[in-house]
């Protein structure tokens, strides 16, 4: 029976060939236009995604500040300053954070003879690199032996080891900070950076060989890996904990301010979903334009074929199977439409490549460009609107044909 139907719908196709082919050109269009749509949605995800994990994506920043609220007789403006027994109670206080690191911070005078630049050189414990997910060019990372040791070792990033080395291998060599000597054990590959900013001009040395540089008694900021945590009851948890510490109120927004990358990735995630709605939203009007076409024709070629549905009346056909009839034409030009459009997507998306998305303000953030995803679940999505808009086209002449009355219909020139 689907076989004859098919077959039915082939020869009715064929009688007027040009319309059949331009009513399909328009349903390949409109699917390629949700496929697209959907795929540039997919796209700007995930370019906001890699942005983020350029500079550590689950990283949760922590950093002192004053007091804006009074508190157990404490003015405000009382200024907080973080030491290691904060660093400590945070790991006692959060225990499921797979790291728990410190950050200190200098400007300096960084020289590689005859070269000399100031340059902003941070104290970090190792694990801080894997936070902020920086990758190695050259080298090696800063680990815990020089750490512990007080190593006087230094990791350079791309563009300090630019500044100070130009072309010759940075490796192996020393530079003088603040006239105290340290050696070059890696160098870091380019980071996203924009304009202005120094992301790749830092110099990174192990927390604790910075006393050779300067008081790190107080410490500038403490970081942690948010990875697998309830990002508002870490929130949370840490102001109250540092609150008591620290005899502020928890709620006092300017005594402490957490930045936490993951939190800040989610409400992305909103106005992502929120851009992919939209994005499908006129794709399927796109498409529904298409579906008004196929409604036209069909309409057309139940007035072309009045006569021979009498004929099928009077020869005993029922109504559903007229209807069944034009929906199947209705549906094979809708999925042959749709195959040719979804094909043309995937050309588009290919040819298209990149859109220049955030290296149009940021250097070496190719990677934070859109690229059109033809994701499978966007097929799916595309795939179901075209069956709805297929359906409701073709089920409008499908009816008016299945409620013709035969008499009237043979009596139709």
């Amino acid at each position: 029976m689907s076989r004859d139907l098919l077959y039915q719908a082939y020869g009715a196709m064929r009688h007027d060939l040009r319309k059949t082919l331009l009513t399909m050109l328009g349903m390949a269009w409109g699917i390629a236009t949700v496929v697209l749509l959907l795929a540039y949605g997919n796209g700007f995800g995930q370019a906001i995604e890699n942005i983020f994990e350029s500079y550590g994506a689950t990283a949760v920043g922590i950093f002192p500040g004053r007091t804006s609220q009074e508190m157990g007789g404490n003015k405000a403006g009382v200024r907080v300053r973080f030491t290691d027994d904060d660093v400590e109670l945070l790991r006692n206080v959060i225990p499921l954070a797979r790291h728990v690191a410190r950050q200190g911070y200098m400007s300096a005078t960084v020289v590689n003879s005859p070269r000399s630049f100031t340059l902003d050189v941070l104290g970090i414990d190792p694990s801080l690199q894997d936070i902020w997910n920086l990758s190695l060019d050259s080298g090696r990372v800063l680990n815990d032996q020089d750490n512990l040791g007080h190593v006087l070792d230094v990791v350079l990033g791309s563009e300090a080891k630019d500044k100070l080395f130009s072309g010759v291998p940075a490796v192996g060599q020393t530079v003088r900070i603040n006239d105290v000597t340290f050696q070059v054990v890696g160098v870091l590959q380019p980071r996203m950076q924009e304009s202005g900013d120094n992301t790749n001009r830092l110099v990174y040395l192990p927390y604790n060989s910075m006393e050779v540089l300067q008081d790190t008694h107080y410490v500038n900021g403490i970081w942690m890996d948010s990875l697998g945590l309830d990002h508002e009851h870490l929130t949370t948890a840490i102001r109250a904990a540092l609150a008591s510490a620290h005899n502020f109120k928890p709620d006092d927004m300017r005594a402490v301010f957490v930045f936490d990358a993951q939190k800040q990735l989610s409400q992305f995630g909103i106005i992502i979903l929120g851009i992919k709605i939209l994005m499908a939203f006129i794709g399927t009007v796109t498409l529904g334009i298409g579906g008004v076409g196929l409604m036209n024709i069909m309409l057309v070629s139940v007035t072309q074929r009045t006569r021979e549905i009498g004929v099928e009346k009077a020869l005993g056909a029922r109504k559903r199977d007229i209807l069944f009839q034009f929906l199947a034409e209705a549906l094979v030009i809708t999925g042959m439409g749709g195959a040719f459009g979804i094909l043309l997507s995937y050309v588009i998306a290919l040819s298209v490549g990149r859109l220049t998305l955030y290296s149009a303000m940021a250097k070496y953030a190719e990677a934070g460009d859109i690229r059109l995803i033809v994701a499978p679940q966007t097929l799916a999505i595309a795939t179901t609107i075209l069956g709805v808009v297929g359906i409701v086209s073709g089920m409008v002449p499908a009816l008016r044909a299945a409620n013709l009355d035969p008499i009237e219909a043979l009596r139709y020139e």
